[in-house]
């Protein structure tokens, strides 16, 4: 079979499918509530024996109005005491995970996301920085983070986050044209974004982010690349590009949106490979898998090397060994182990009442579980995998681990003979349009996948 050089219809039904992202590898749905708080105090312990730096997140899921696409774990309230008692136990959970690291306080990467962090106010910001910074060390070139809504947002608290130390803001914009705004119940102007952004630039911020989301009811090729282009214009230092994932099942939501609205498989793939000719053209270097920066910035330097790197928080050069998480629905890595917070506000409490990590599920990962992470994630981040290195790091023998994996990327009607993988004797690499479909790739290395492939569906389209 030839290679495959233009993604056509049979090639989408043949690849989309549901499918992780593979922000963990297990991914979250293998985490079980045997894993709790004494185990993630245990793993802490192990963690606390190492010297290197951390990352350390803060959730912080407040938001006066719910998009009807969002996917992330939010909190609506305008009620300022709710926000309050919130913080309040926070600050106790962050006393509780500094008890447990006494030896190891050094932070590469600190990140406060959401909901919407601008949410609180300029007080309570600047106390929340107060109690992290009481406990743990932030390095010099440390990646410090923070997600704002230019709907939402002060010159006051910016200049407050500056001063405390942010260097990066991200931003979300997902589409400036009216009719999709209105159909996601997200209304920002395109004014609303470019004051924020000016305004960033204007403070000193080493880095801002704009997101982007294709996929969503009623775009339009036309009207995206609208949106692209006044993108492009303003000129962020990173973009990410992401795919909605329509999964109504999970996020109730969505079940607001009608599926007529949504583009075809066909239709929203385009919206991407346009978006992507767009950012090509402009001179962006593609990251991973759906994200853009500038030739300057450290990502695209990262990638150029092959050393691109991707926790919880995203595509990074900074991340520390471990990474902990406090707030509601937060998820922690730590010494080959994942924990993820309670989501309920009332559970949380309770179990910060109890002198206990509020913990509600995780999942320790075995040595097989080691291998495969690396294995995807190095795929996923770098579309490259130095299989010798997987080699020396694990004592294995790669060809012989992975004899099954690699004959199904070798099969008749596989990755290979589409022209989407190389294997070679001392590496594998995504070419051609396998970036396309890195995800499909991955998941040949996935243990769990087939169990997870039939019944109630579990994860969001492929493309």
């Amino acid at each position: 079979m030839t290679a495959t050089t233009k993604i056509t219809v049979d090639l989408l039904k043949k690849y989309d499918r549901p499918g992780p992202r593979y922000t963990s590898y297990p991914t979250a749905v293998e985490f079980a509530e045997t894993f709790g708080p004494a185990e993630y105090a245990t793993r802490l312990s192990e963690a606390d024996r190492l010297t290197g730096a951390l990352s350390l997140y803060a959730h912080l899921p407040f938001c006066e109005h719910r998009c009807t696409f969002c996917g992330c774990h939010v909190v609506i309230t305008k009620e300022q005491a709710i926000v309050e008692k919130y913080l309040g136990y926070l600050h106790r959970e962050i006393d509780l995970l500094a008890a447990h690291l006494p030896n190891r306080r050094r932070v590469s990467q600190y990140h406060w996301g959401g909901g919407t962090p601008t949410h609180l106010t300029p007080a309570e910001m600047e106390a929340l920085h107060e109690k992290m910074t009481e406990h743990f060390v932030i390095e010099p070139d440390a990646e410090v983070a923070v997600e704002v809504d230019p709907r939402h947002t002060s010159v006051e608290q910016i200049d407050l986050l500056r001063t405390l130390g942010f260097n990066r803001l991200s931003m979300g914009v997902q589409d400036f044209d009216p009719d999709v705004q209105a159909a996601v119940d997200r209304n920002q102007t395109e004014a609303q974004t470019r004051t924020m952004y000016d305004l960033g630039r204007a403070r000193g911020f080493a880095s801002i982010n704009l997101d982007l989301i294709y996929g969503l009811p009623l775009q339009t090729k036309a009207k995206f690349g609208r949106t692209v282009d006044v993108v492009i214009e303003m000129r962020p230092d990173r973009v990410a590009l992401y795919s909605y994932a329509h999964v109504p099942w999970i996020r109730a939501q969505q079940k607001w949106i009608e599926p007529k609205d949504l583009p075809s498989p066909e239709d929203k793939l385009q919206l991407f490979l346009d978006s992507r000719d767009r950012f090509l053209a402009a001179g962006y270097v593609e990251i991973g898998m759906d994200h853009f920066a500038l030739p300057g910035d450290e990502l695209a330097e990262a990638r150029r090397k092959r050393r691109l790197h991707r926790n919880f928080m995203g595509y990074t050069v900074k991340m520390g060994s471990d990474m902990v998480a406090v707030g509601v629905s937060g998820i922690s890595d730590v010494r080959g182990a994942f924990a993820q917070n309670e989501k309920k506000l009332s559970r949380y409490y309770e179990m910060l009442d109890e002198g206990r990590f509020p913990v509600e599920r995780g999942y320790a990962l075995d040595r097989d579980d080691l291998i495969r992470r690396e294995t995807i994630t190095r795929l996923m981040c770098n579309l490259w995998l130095d299989t010798p290195a997987i080699e020396r790091e694990f004592s294995i023998v790669f060809a012989d681990y992975f004899a099954a994996e690699l004959a199904a990327l070798r099969a008749p009607d596989g990755p290979v003979a589409e022209g989407f993988v190389a294997i070679e004797p001392d590496h594998i690499e995504i070419v051609g349009l396998g970036r396309f479909f890195v995800r499909n790739v991955a998941m040949i290395f996935d243990r769990y996948l087939e169990s997870r492939t039939t019944g109630k569906p579990v994860f969001s389209r492929t493309v």
